[in-house]
């Protein structure tokens, strides 16, 4: 029986195209929603890369007691570095070298040759030894920053809202009083590092006209040893010392920014929940100039079950469709592309959970935005739904 068989599949995949300028707005519109899912997912991902990609379980940060969590706010006596190299045992050595990096981080006002007025920036006074330590920073181009030089994250310019060009190698950038000449680029694996520029740090303690330290980065042998910098710090409760794996504190970071991610989340089923109206508001639109069409289909035998699911199929057809387009797009534009942020800089990440996610959205839009108009359709006399205009 005719009633009993679902209309041919190639029936709404003709639909779509009988009617190009409708169901182009449609495409075009759940693209654009689905894209938006997509920037939004990867803000989320982009961020939680950037502080999971950072911390090291073998690394502990020593700092102020009184800074909290703030390493910028921190000060911490210039000789710690050498009581801890002579009370903690656990301390990576290679040929005599400790792997210890002590540091001077802050945040400043940084201008360039092109800029028009200074963005803030991310500076971090090192030595050599900051490679030992922070091991996924890698010199990509250029040298290791000499007297008078620095050496640049590749996202420093995102930070800055500077021109990438800007911040190549023999440019120049100005920040408290000084200018310094750009020595080379490194990225560090998606890390927070990225956002930052590197100097020497004797120089720029004396530019600072300061001889303490912000913290210190140890690299133990194993993560237990953690245990032994903690141990130390109680001990001399005179220095005021905090000793953190990296791990945690950037763990405890990315707690701080939760509230940052749920809001995230809530744009994303806010977006999610517009594009569904909006697919409702486009299917009314398709269905009540198709009443006389589906009434007709009726009239042929066809159950309702049958016809329902067709123009479900229509929109969730172009929806899909929608989302290809939206993933595309996605990769090669939204993918990589540098976002500021309080932290610094961080990279949008278009992974399998952006596209999974917004390919979910596309198909909910697709049957839940065509489920209330065709089952009011439906829901018409077949002879009055015949004699409508």
């Amino acid at each position: 029986m005719l009633g009993q068989r679902l209309l041919p599949w190639d029936y709404g995949v003709r639909n779509l195209f009988r009617r190009p300028t409708r169901s182009a707005l449609t495409f075009g519109g759940l693209t654009i929603v689905v894209l938006l899912v997509l920037v939004v997912v990867g803000f989320i991902r982009g961020l939680e890369k950037s502080l999971s990609a950072t911390g090291n379980s073998r690394v502990v940060l020593v700092y102020s007691l009184s800074s909290a969590a703030d390493i910028e706010n921190s000060s911490i006596p210039g000789r710690t570095s050498a009581l801890l190299g002579a009370s903690v045992d656990g301390i990576s050595r290679q040929n005599g070298v400790e792997y210890m990096s002590p540091e001077l981080y802050l945040g400043t006002r940084i201008s360039t040759a092109n800029m028009t007025e200074p963005g803030m920036g991310l500076v971090r006074g090192v030595t050599t030894s900051a490679p030992l330590v922070r091991e996924q920073v890698q010199i990509v181009e250029g040298t290791w920053p000499q007297a008078g030089e620095v050496i640049v994250g590749r996202l420093a310019h995102s930070k800055l809202g500077a021109n990438k060009a800007d911040l190549a190698i023999g440019q120049q950038v100005l920040f408290d009083g000084r200018t310094w000449a750009i020595s080379g680029t490194f990225t560090a694996a998606g890390s927070a590092f990225e956002s930052e520029i590197w100097a020497p740090l004797t120089e720029l303690q004396t530019t600072l006209k300061r001889q303490d330290l912000s913290l210190v980065a140890v690299r133990m042998d194993s993560p237990d040893s953690v245990a032994d910098v903690d141990l130390f710090c109680r001990e001399r409760i005179d220095l005021e010392l905090k000793a953190v794996s990296e791990s945690a504190y950037y763990a405890s970071l990315q707690k701080h920014y939760k509230p940052v991610r749920m809001l995230g989340w809530v744009v994303v089923a806010l977006v999610a929940g517009s594009g569904i109206f909006a697919g409702l508001n486009t299917m009314y639109g398709a269905v009540v100039g198709r009443i006389r069409e589906l009434a007709t289909l009726q009239a042929l035998g066809f159950r309702r079950r049958a016809i329902l699911l067709t123009l479900v199929q229509e929109a969730t057809l172009l929806a899909c469709a929608g989302a290809l387009v939206a993933c595309l797009i996605g990769l090669i534009l939204v993918d990589g592309a540098a976002v500021r942020f309080t932290m610094g800089a961080f990279m949008l990440k278009v992974d399998s959970v952006g596209i999974a996610i917004a390919c979910g959205v596309a198909a909910l839009l697709g049957v839940v935005g065509a489920l209330p108009p065709a089952v009011k359709a439906m829901r018409l006399p077949v002879v009055e739904a015949i004699k409508s205009i």
